[in-house]
């Protein structure tokens, strides 16, 4: 019997650095990739916490340069943040690129760096590898342990004409060096903490139950998955618990890793046009809608979600098949609860009119193309109204 060819990729910097006290690399890292004039794409969070200024000193002292900070970037990146940043960057003379933060420093620099070496707009890269050229010499130094975008190659910027959310997924938008250290993490508040650590597991489980998962990639996940459940908590309940919050750098990486790889599904679908439409905070978009879309998801996955069950720890033994899964959903509203996590998007102020369109955008997301079951427009729409 002839077998149909299938092909799968594994994408992921080229280095990545880990651990306490792996920030202080950077200077290093700009020597090793040649940067002469770096541009640090940051927000004012990051700069009013004294933590650019921690890198700004390790930068000058080990390449004797002044870098160039560019701290406009706003949560839910925009295309007109792109578009600023990439003004700056270009009036400069800048030829590396570092983004300092988490997913929208991130993904506001890879937005900058794909139009510096490609051209037009950022709107011209929506979408899956729509780029001819790489981004300059990257460095991502990650400061919360969720959005995985350190190490990704997916790029969310929001198009402030339609209200949507783009996902840009291009190989060439992956950093070159991706620097996770706990050190920069300490300051997190609890409900960041909560909220990026609810976005990880978000990750983990949408790239486990995913229509193009792998072997690779399920490993990932499935140990993703048992770090958040056993660390997460004790994250949110003392930012200063070093164990924890390295041990959730290593989680949220793993989930990175899963979903760089297999992708998503309908809950980053949904959660988008959440972000998109009301500039609402991405990682607790994801954990009210996690619940909601896994159990419109269970009959298509039952196993798998058994093995998610076990991997939060829940006790399966001697249950059907049906009710061994159904304990991860309860695993999962219940890790939720306890680190404070809204309890529905009404909570958000998500209004009923609005339900229609949010759910027209998110079935032409791109995440969507591989939960592993296709929603009708008036499934996603109940989904919504559910998790409200």
């Amino acid at each position: 019997m002839p077998v149909n060819e299938q092909v799968f990729g594994f994408f992921i910097p080229t280095v990545t650095l880990m651990g306490i006290g792996s920030h202080r690399e950077i200077g290093n890292q700009i020597k090793t990739l040649g940067g002469k004039k770096t541009f640090i794409c940051t927000d004012k969070g990051i700069v009013d916490a004294g933590i650019c200024d921690q890198v700004v000193e390790i930068i000058k002292k080990d390449t004797g340069s002044d870098p160039v900070i560019f701290d406009d970037t706003h949560p839910n990146p925009t295309d007109k943040n792109v578009q600023d940043g990439l003004k700056v960057f270009q009036e400069k003379g800048c030829d590396l690129i570092i983004s300092l933060g988490g997913g929208s420093a991130h993904d506001c620099g890879k937005g900058i760096g794909i139009v510096a070496t490609n051209g037009g707009n950022i709107k011209d890269y929506e979408g899956v590898d729509q780029s001819g050229k790489s981004m300059p010499p990257f460095i991502a130094v990650n400061t919360t342990a969720g959005t995985a975008s350190e190490m990704t190659r997916f790029c969310i910027i929001t198009d402030t004409s339609r209200k949507v959310k783009m996902a840009i997924v291009d190989w060439r938008v992956t950093p070159n060096v991706a620097i996770d250290d706990p050190l920069l993490m300490a300051g997190m508040p609890p409900a960041l903490t909560a909220a990026t650590g609810m976005d990880a597991l978000t990750h983990a489980v949408e790239a486990y139950v995913s229509t193009i998962a792998t072997p690779i990639t399920d490993a990932c996940a499935l140990k993703a998955i048992e770090l958040i459940a056993t660390n997460l908590r004790g994250a949110v309940a003392n930012g200063e618990d070093m164990i924890a919050r390295d041990n959730m750098c290593y989680a949220q990486y793993l989930a990175g890793m899963a979903f760089n790889n297999a992708s998503l599904g309908h809950v980053h679908a949904m959660a988008h046009q959440l972000g998109g439409f009301y500039d609402l905070p991405h990682g607790v978009c994801n954990a009210i809608l996690l619940p909601h879309v896994q159990r419109y998801n269970l009959i298509a996955k039952m196993d798998k979600f058994v093995d998610i069950a076990i991997s939060m720890g829940e006790i399966v033994d001697g249950l059907s098949t049906r009710a061994a899964a159904q304990k991860a959903l309860a695993a999962i509203q219940d890790l939720s609860e306890d680190i404070g996590i809204p309890r529905g998007l009404k909570e958000l102020g998500v209004k009923e009119k609005d339900l229609k369109i949010m759910a027209e955008n998110a079935q032409k997301d791109a995440c969507g193309l591989t939960n592993p079951r296709c929603p009708t427009l008036d499934d996603v729409i109940d989904i919504y109204r559910n998790a409200t």
